[in-house]
């Protein structure tokens, strides 16, 4: 609720910022500049909420902060002279956009340093109740312990009859299910987490459930709850019926062709702006292989519908790399690496000349990381989902690289299918974007290579 308050709060804001700064309270200003204002602010207000400045996960430090205001201000500029283009009805001038943006972020910038020094983060968390005491339960406990930014506080579990050992901090269990909806609703409970180990019929206490539903406190699906909470499906917990019937995992036409505009915007935004590292880049490689070896570096990978093509990087290791023609994973402190190699990959230089397999379409800008041929045929056998990641094109930046840390192993790319699924059932182009805006502060601040 705290962040719909500042979501509007801040849009009323920028509304009056930008009213102001253009001079439109006078009663002529209100008609001429109001429309003008309100665009403004009702775009930045979309493009904060794309960058991830009302997720209740995401309470990024000043730096990373500074990065996605920018960020925000920048996508709302350009969407808003592209619809001033598209409608020349609007009338928008480059002054008006342009003043009240500057005045906007001005705002922003107030209120974000109020907000995060004078608002407590526990007004921001999700107060749960979770019912079961066994191993599913104690999964959320040590969630919780693992990062104590998590969105949600414990209030307490639920022992059902019959449920066996107590896994989870017993003094904070409750031994019936009985009156359960009454003690939510008393501690203020806002959602009740369903994590029995056994769900045999009379496990399960359906009225008090019903009851706590229709008192307006959310009942959730244990994976469900680590879908949200963990930005991943968890597999240890993944079953058919779940897939079948949960959200997400949506195609449609308008979908594609607004993703497919994003990978075309971007990758030649991105192709003018890096032209000039590019070109630095390939002079390096040149310089350290005396004009013996290659720039460019070209692999088959597995793209979307499993259909095999052919991925340009630039070089970042010796030619010899795998001179025994067996495919191996890249390790983070690899020795095949050269001197330039581990610099370029470490703010994801190397992954530039994959813009053009953006515009050849067999990539896109965000998706799954495409893998060799060798590993999916060998994952797909570890792990029969591994094969769903090929539901979308593989992108240049990732939801699982974000989120996970170097892979190089079996293990590790199971590890990451998680995350990727995740992407592929919850895709869409604002999504996209926040990803493409964490991706930016990583090769800002140069945290790590993939």
């Amino acid at each position: 609720m705290q962040l719909v308050v500042l979501a509007a709060g801040e849009f009323l804001l920028c509304l009056a910022a930008s009213l102001l700064a253009m001079g439109g309270f006078s009663l002529d200003g209100i008609q001429t500049e109001y429309p003008a204002a309100l665009a403004v602010a009702l775009m930045l207000s979309v493009s904060l909420a794309a960058v991830g400045l009302y997720s209740a996960h995401q309470r990024a430090e000043w730096k990373g902060l500074g990065v996605r205001l920018l960020i925000a201000v920048g996508v709302a500029f350009s969407a808003l002279v592209l619809l001033n283009t598209l409608f020349p009805v609007l009338g928008f001038s480059f002054t008006q956009i342009g003043t009240g943006l500057t005045a906007s972020l001005a705002t922003l910038v107030v209120t974000r340093i109020l907000f995060y020094r004078y608002i407590d983060a526990a007004m921001m968390v999700r107060r749960v109740m979770v019912l079961g005491s066994g191993e599913k339960a104690r999964s959320i406990e040590q969630l919780r312990r693992r990062a104590d930014q998590r969105g949600f506080h414990v209030i307490a579990f639920v022992k059902p009859p019959g449920g066996g050992e107590v896994k989870v901090d017993p003094s904070r269990v409750l031994s019936s299910t009985v009156g359960i909806c009454s003690y939510a609703l008393k501690h203020d409970v806002d959602e009740i987490v369903v994590a029995l180990d056994d769900r045999r019929q009379g496990a399960v206490p359906t009225s008090e459930l019903l009851n706590c539903r229709m008192s307006g406190i959310d009942v959730t699906h244990l994976l469900d709850f680590f879908e949200r909470e963990t930005g991943k499906i968890r597999l240890d917990l993944l079953q058919p019926g779940w897939l079948i019937h949960a959200d997400g995992f949506k195609r449609h036409i308008l979908r594609d062709a607004s993703k497919r505009f994003f990978d075309i915007f971007f990758s030649v935004v991105l192709l003018g702006i890096t032209s000039p590292v590019m070109l630095l880049t390939a002079l390096a490689i040149l310089v350290e292989s005396r004009g013996k070896g290659s720039i460019l570096y070209r692999q088959k990978r597995v793209g979307r519908g499993g259909k095999v093509f052919e991925l340009i990087k630039f070089r970042s290791m010796r030619m010899d790399a795998e001179g025994d023609g067996k495919a191996k994973w890249a390790s983070e402190s690899d020795p095949r690496i050269t001197r330039v190699g581990r610099i370029i990959r470490k703010y994801r230089i190397d992954e530039l000349p994959q813009l053009w397999n953006i515009l050849r379409n067999e990539m896109s800008i965000v998706g799954p990381r495409p893998e060799r041929p060798e590993f999916v045929a060998r994952l797909n056998g570890v792990n029969p989902l591994y094969k769903e990641r090929h539901r979308v094109k593989p992108g240049l930046a990732g939801w699982a690289q974000l989120r996970y840390p170097y892979g190089a192993s079996d293990e590790d790319a199971i590890e990451k299918l998680q995350y990727d699924l995740y992407y592929v059932k919850n895709h869409r182009v604002l999504f996209d974007l926040y990803i493409l805006v964490q991706t930016v502060e990583v090769v800002l601040f140069g945290k790590g290579a993939r």
